[in-house]
């Protein structure tokens, strides 16, 4: 299999394992409770084959796991682990932008509220240390103690025509999160902005993939008001690609999904990466907030209806 060397980045490494838009709504669906193999192809409208490609796939990550419903019973489904339930705060992030950018019928029905204060609420990502908002440029970047070389493996995945669009369930609450971070190239180009790159050049050196599948990824970004594109030289033409405000939105996203790939896509000597709030010069750990009264949002204390 054809192989990739990067910098180490736990955003990668977390990319690498659930950043194909198969896995995401695989994992989107189980959350909801959907759990056999035939209600997620209902849901999905994804092929057997595929579906059974990207399952046995997320059970080698130990994202899922395929046991008995109950005690004793022989009846097999597929059950969250601790390492996908810790994708809560990711998802809350993705529910946020989502709402902050489009009208999707699915999430706009649904009501989230807090328990501990009993309101409905907006999900902010704040730091841990100072409890202010995490905006993407008031951090500082410096190698950590794993701040090596990754090998990364070139995937040859099953694939499927259906769109994002196109898929039935009606439990999609961040669809257009999944269409633009559902294909990993794009994700690791937008999460490599957040570091200050613009060119197509600094992309490519940090992504070393076909010249055509990163201008395609970038024209995609531009396409969807993610990427704002800026010439910067004439003879030969080049372009600069800034952040548009859709696209700086994303920060919480990208921080949360950093912070699982720290903790559950470990490998060498620790973190490639660490932040630091210039807020107050901490390291940053950022958490997702209660916007209403600030407490920390766990999964068994956010309740929601439609």
């Amino acid at each position: 299999m054809k192989k990739l060397i990067t910098r180490a980045s736990s955003i990668n490494r977390a990319l690498d394992q659930i950043g194909d838009k198969w896995c995401l709504l695989i994992i989107q669906e189980v959350f909801w409770g959907i759990n056999s193999f035939n209600q997620m192809m209902a849901a999905t409208g994804v092929s057997r084959g595929v579906l059974s490609n990207r399952l046995k796939w997320l059970q080698s990550v130990d994202c899922i796991q395929l046991k008995p419903d109950r005690e004793g019973g022989k009846r097999m489904r597929y059950h969250l682990t601790k390492k996908s339930i810790d994708l809560y705060e990711n998802a809350l992030m993705a529910i946020a932008w989502e709402r902050n950018f489009f009208n999707t019928p699915q999430l706009d029905k649904v009501s989230f509220n807090h328990l501990k204060c009993g309101l409905e609420f907006t999900p902010e990502l704040r730091c841990r240390h100072c409890d202010e908002r995490v905006l993407p440029f008031d951090i500082d970047y410096k190698p950590g103690p794993g701040a090596t070389r990754d090998e990364r493996e070139m995937k040859i995945r099953r694939r499927s025509s259906i769109s994002v669009e196109a898929v039935p369930s009606k439990r999609m609450l961040y669809k257009n999160v999944i269409n633009i971070v559902g294909d990993r190239w794009t994700a690791n180009i937008l999460a490599l902005s957040f570091h200050g790159l613009t060119r197509f050049d600094q992309f490519h050196a940090e992504l070393p993939v076909a010249t055509n599948i990163l201008s395609s990824r970038l024209k995609f970004l531009v396409e969807q008001d993610i990427f704002e594109q800026k010439e910067y030289q004439q003879k030969p033409r080049r372009y600069e690609y800034k952040l548009t405000e859709k696209g700086e939105v994303f920060f919480p996203y990208f921080l949360t999904l950093l912070q699982w790939g720290d903790k559950w896509c470990k490998a060498g000597n620790g973190k490639p990466m660490r932040l630091i709030h210039r807020n107050c010069r901490k390291t940053l750990h950022g958490h997702v907030c209660c916007s209403e009264c600030g407490g920390r949002l766990k999964a068994r204390e956010v309740t929601f209806a439609e």
